[in-house]
């Protein structure tokens, strides 16, 4: 089996791999600690010490803060009990009107603003963008998932969470 290096998982996800070393890492059967190097990848990127549980996103984090288990951006900012929607604690851009939804569809059709919205979730310390929802007006935010942590290491990674 092939086993990439640290190094090497650290280019690939900064994206400085040449595109045939990528094609090959993508390609190839994940090595057994691969989920591990590329949490100590993105450990090292980050300016706390909390150890990253599991990355939700690109710069969102699930982390062990304490005796807590929160949802953490890359910059720090903690939006909580993980099992929560962190949505609910992010800066929200509703765009609901022909106006804003130009200000992303310069040049094209544009969604009926009476039929559906566009919601973006925004870390309110660092301004980074974490996601984005189309959904019709009034529809609930999504929490898109609560991970069973402890199963995924248990059953998953085979250790201990």
């Amino acid at each position: 089996m092939t086993s990439y290096s640290k190094e090497v998982i650290a280019d690939l996800v900064a994206g400085t791999l040449p595109w045939p070393q990528t094609r090959r890492v993508m390609s190839a059967y994940k090595d057994d600690d691969r989920f591990f190097k590329y949490v100590a990848v993105l450990q090292d990127r980050v300016g706390w010490k909390d150890p990253i549980l599991l990355p939700v996103s690109d710069h969102l984090f699930i982390c062990q803060s304490g005796d807590e288990r929160v949802t953490r951006c890359e910059c720090g900012h903690s939006f909580g009990d993980y099992r929560k929607n962190w949505k609910l604690k992010a800066s929200i851009i509703v765009r609901n009107t022909e106006e804003t939804l130009r200000e992303i569809y310069p040049n094209s059709d544009i969604p009926d603003p009476q039929w559906m919205e566009i919601r973006e979730f925004i870390c309110p310390e660092c301004g980074t963008m974490h996601e984005v929802e189309a959904a019709a007006p009034g529809y609930p935010i999504v929490h898109d998932f609560q991970p069973d942590l402890e199963g995924f290491y248990r059953e998953w990674l085979g250790k201990p969470l």
